[in-house]
């Protein structure tokens, strides 16, 4: 398999799996309700633009990133939008592409 570089925000990864493991280290440092700090939320924001329904994620804006729980008891990142709604997203999906 060829490793495939990628960049997400001031992050450069060699190879598509360094990127999932940094994303997914960055989702259990939190615990379920958390808000997401600020310097996270950046990373965040630069990888979402990588998700294949990037737009219909970001709806009308965003105001932050939490951490919730997802299906079978998972936890993943959710987009807390400024119209009020929220949205799960895969930080494997943003790096897929």
């Amino acid at each position: 398999m060829v490793k495939k570089p990628i960049t997400i925000g001031p992050h450069h990864f060699s190879k598509k799996g360094d990127a999932a493991t940094f994303l997914k280290t960055m989702l259990h440092k939190y615990d379920v309700g958390d808000k997401v700090s600020a310097g996270d939320a950046a990373v965040l924001l630069a990888a979402l633009a990588l998700h294949p329904d990037a737009a219909a994620k970001m709806g009308a804006g965003i105001t932050h990133f939490s951490v919730r729980s997802a299906d079978f008891g998972s936890k993943c990142f959710w987009v807390n939008r400024i119209d009020g709604s929220t949205e799960k997203f895969s930080y494997k999906a943003c790096i897929r592409g």
